[in-house]
């Protein structure tokens, strides 16, 4: 039987955005039931947003096979992990003057929208556990993705005894658990991605390429996606914009037109959460048959726009994929 916020959409949700919604909820689940796999891509601030209290529950029930995201929605996830605590809500945010804004920077606290993230107690907590793993992989001459340097600090422990929510409410936590594939494109803007290079500055790392990044995470996600693909399609589920979403999904057209492994499918669903306005040159306003263009959608592939804000919409999308 399906749970009460499944009826409430299947109620109420009859038209326009909700309709979308409800829509896009159902090829979902259609595709997951054909024996597909789902790879989620994360823009913006969800981790800060903490998506984690839903997306982790489907990825322990497999409603998500891979994720793109981010180097921020990386972090943030465990920043929020080890310093919920300490974080700090401004509601009228929008009011805030400039000499407001200095002041938060004078305590360390670094706004995203209504949210202040402590400095001390989430970014230093976590570069000082992830720096011995950049050090140590270092002089062993061994080379890690960013998030299997993530998945490495939550597995050892070594941050435990900091964690102030609930572990489950963590996707990071449930995607190490799954040992999820990920990908995680222009992970150097981002917090750590920063920090990695001040310690490369600094020397504390000798070797850059340590920490891998860009052109491998494609050749990995190509590996994914065509050994992945070989027993079914994966669909394509976009929350924002940005580099997370515009990356993994060049992957087809790569193979199709670069490798000619024309064998593999296209993108199976598609659909993106965004409130960017429908606009020409926009790659986060271009409506799904415009990647029909250059070879990442087919025609016929069920694909999905909610313009709405993605904060409210990915959960109940969630909820509904569970069941609840």
């Amino acid at each position: 039987m399906p749970g009460p916020i499944t009826e409430f959409i299947q109620h109420h949700y009859r038209h326009f955005n909700a309709a979308a919604l409800r829509a896009a909820a159902d090829d979902y689940i259609k595709h997951l039931d054909g024996g597909n796999k789902m790879l989620i891509t994360l823009a913006g601030a969800m981790s800060t947003a903490e998506l984690g209290i839903s997306l982790a529950e489907m990825i322990r029930r497999d409603k998500v096979h891979a994720i793109c995201c981010t180097g921020a929605n990386l972090e943030e996830d465990i920043f929020n992990l080890v310093a919920h605590d300490h974080y700090e809500r401004v509601p009228h945010y929008r009011y805030l003057s400039a000499q407001d804004e200095k002041a938060l920077l004078d305590r360390h606290m670094n706004r995203v929208t209504d949210t202040c993230i402590p400095e001390g107690e989430a970014m230093r907590r976590i570069e000082s556990a992830v720096l011995k793993h950049w050090v140590a992989k270092d002089m062993e001459g061994r080379r890690l993705f960013p998030h299997e340097c993530m998945y490495e600090i939550l597995r050892d422990g070594s941050i435990a005894e900091y964690y102030q929510i609930d572990p489950k409410n963590s996707w990071m936590i449930a995607a190490a658990d799954k040992n999820l594939p990920m990908f995680v494109p222009g992970w150097e803007d981002s917090t750590l991605g920063n920090m990695y290079s001040g310690h490369c500055i600094s020397g504390d790392v000798k070797n850059v390429h340590t920490v891998r990044t860009g052109i491998e995470y494609m050749i990995e996600l190509a590996d994914y996606y065509t050994k992945t693909s070989a027993s079914g399609t994966i669909g394509f589920f976009q929350i924002g914009g940005g580099i997370a979403g515009d990356f993994p999904i060049c992957v087809v057209p790569m193979l199709h037109q670069d490798l000619q492994r024309t064998n593999v499918p296209l993108w199976g669903y598609f659909c993106q959460i965004s409130d960017s306005t429908t606009s020409f040159g926009s790659y986060s306003g271009a409506v799904p048959n415009e990647k029909i263009t250059w070879g990442k959608l087919g025609v016929d592939t069920p694909s999905h726009v909610i313009e709405s804000d993605a904060s409210i919409v990915a959960p109940l999308m969630f909820a509904y994929v569970m069941g609840w």
